[in-house]
């Protein structure tokens, strides 16, 4: 065995608590050991000595580097103490505290046994169900839908369908978007996420000058209630955007420092580095969005109440957390206990575009956006950098960042309003699009399109990707609508979202098995014969042969 990696953490994403009598535990080895046999030997923390129990772990996953193997039990004693049985062909060794051993003294286990010492309910990972069945759409509310043909149109600069610069305006408001409410429940959308509405100068709007106006451009605070509300009734979710890593130079606080200087009482709302000339952290290089001070109570005070109160007055369903990685963690602890007193299921998604897990251990965010498997996708289909075996250890190794329970509620996409279309990356390449869709809605999580996909709208990056959606399309029966109808059916199931996944590759052919279905993408440069019985839905596959470039869900 090679002990320099073995890996195991109690209480951490290797050993987690669903509830008071399960336990989730992962141990980490090399991929090149094949032990016959793992065992967790497991017990009560006070009664482990005399008395032990035994269950086999699975080789579930496997990396690049390593295997994991995982166990789920059920146990009487929520004090909770256990170690590891490895055999190999060779001997029997266990691991504990004090590392890789050949005899393990059971008496003595107090001293160097793994343990979690007291299940609280308190520290539990506590799931947002519905975030198990969703399937969202993104909405860029300024080039979705113009729906209040009534409004003063002087501020639109851009005709609808020409291509956009990085200042213009088209018109798309919130009206708009409940207009086609019905058009978005027949793709088997059942959750949007709208980039910010509130007061801003932007078409993009996150730059806010006013987090409790919605800003007159995207119309009222009554649309927007109107939106949420019916979207309700219709069995939809609604998550807003929230920027609180940053605002507007023209926000009344900033406002106030910019004349007074250090004699405003909100000096210290903002990170302020020198006073002549005025010198403050923003985000990125942009001088009109000077950046918060978390670290100040009565800022941390003023974004919760905004979070509270369009959760108490509108009823909206999650906050999408913008540049949440530059924000302190203590404010995100702080902000999480007030978001979910006033609705616990109210879902929290963070825009990081990292290894998130320390934001994603219950007491922060429930998700983040799940950029790494963006780029994984990318590498697989569009730059040719992984064939069927890499991207099946990389996401694999994504999977082993976070809990089971975190990744069921990650926030999968393959584009957004920050990204290329992924259309236009893999040069207009239909059949990778969906080919992509398919492993997309098939990988734990909640699986996200980018509005106009499925009418494969194309763009290259901001502002090209942020287009304006064509509404001549909406009645055209396309092959992409149909797709993303079956695979919003097929998410839409709850035997099939609670399902274990397992990812592997055979013959340059990836495999990802997630209950009683499989499905198989040959992004070789040959065909593949297949032997199959049922086929839930597929594309390039004939008489036997999954062409390349083509996908088959099959159904057991």
């Amino acid at each position: 065995m090679d002990e320099k990696a073995i890996l195991h953490s109690p209480e951490s994403k290797f050993c987690y608590a669903l509830d008071a009598n399960t336990i989730c535990l992962r141990l980490r080895i090399s991929k090149s050991d094949k032990p016959i046999q793992i065992n967790v030997v497991y017990g009560g923390k006070y009664t482990f000595a005399l008395n032990q129990n035994k269950k086999e772990m699975q080789r579930d996953y496997e990396d690049r580097l390593y295997a994991y193997y995982t166990a789920t039990l059920k146990i009487s004693d929520s004090r909770f103490v256990y170690v590891f049985e490895i055999t190999d062909e060779e001997k029997e060794y266990y691991f504990s505290e004090d590392g890789l051993t050949e005899k393990y003294d059971f008496e003595l286990s107090y001293y160097n046994c793994f343990q979690y010492a007291y299940i609280n309910e308190c520290d539990l990972i506590k799931p947002v169900e519905w975030m198990f069945t969703a399937t969202f759409y993104q909405i860029f509310i300024d080039r979705f839908c113009i729906g209040n043909l009534n409004k003063n149109m002087d501020y639109i600069t851009l005709k609808w369908g020409d291509i956009p610069n990085p200042k213009s305006f088209a018109g798309g408001d919130i009206k708009g978007i409940t207009q086609k409410l019905s058009y978005l429940q027949g793709l088997g959308i059942n959750a949007l996420y709208l980039t910010p509405v509130f007061r801003s100068i932007s078409n993009h709007k996150y730059d806010i000058s006013d987090y409790y106006e919605i800003d007159e451009q995207f119309g009222t605070k009554e649309d927007l209630k109107e939106l949420i509300d019916t979207a309700h009734l219709m069995g939809m979710k609604v998550v807003l955007d929230a920027v609180f890593n940053h605002c507007s130079e023209n926000l009344s606080q900033f406002q106030d420092v910019l004349k007074k200087g250090r004699n405003s009482k909100y000096y210290s709302w903002f990170i302020i580095k020198n006073d002549e000339p005025l010198e403050y952290e923003m985000f990125g290089a942009c001088a009109y969005m000077p950046k918060f001070n978390t670290s100040n109570p009565e800022v941390c005070s003023y974004l919760i109440d905004i979070a509270t109160y369009w959760i108490k007055h509108f009823d909206i369903d999650g906050w999408r957390l913008d540049v949440s990685d530059e924000i302190s963690h203590d404010f995100w602890r702080q902000f999480r206990k007030e978001v979910k007193s006033v609705k616990e299921d109210c879902v929290l998604i963070g825009e990081n575009w990292h290894d998130a897990n320390i934001y994603l251990r219950g007491d922060q965010f429930d998700s983040i956006m799940n950029y790494a498997f963006t780029k994984a996708c990318l590498d697989f289909y569009a730059f040719e950098e992984f064939d069927a075996q890499d991207i099946a250890h990389k996401l694999n190794e994504i999977l082993m960042r976070n809990s089971d329970v975190t990744n069921q509620m990650m926030l999968n996409l393959l584009d957004t309003h920050d990204t290329h279309r992924f259309l236009t990356r893999v040069m207009m390449d239909e059949s990778k699009l969906m080919s992509a869709l398919a492993l997309t809605y098939f990988f734990p999580g909640a699986p996200c399109i980018y509005y106009g996909t499925e009418n494969a709208m194309e763009g290259g990056y901001d502002p090209d990707c942020r287009r304006t959606f064509d509404w001549s399309l909406e009645k055209k029966n396309t092959l992409l609508k149909a797709l993303i109808q079956k695979l919003t059916s097929l998410k839409h199931n709850v035997e099939f979202a609670n399902a274990k996944t397992k990812i592997t590759s055979l013959e340059g052919v990836l495999l990802v098995k997630r209950g009683k279905y499989k499905l198989l993408i040959n992004e070789t440069k040959e065909d593949k014969n297949l032997s199959v019985l049922k086929v839930y839905l597929s594309n390039r596959f004939e008489a036997g042969v999954l062409q390349k470039g083509g996908f088959i869900i099959l159904e057991q």
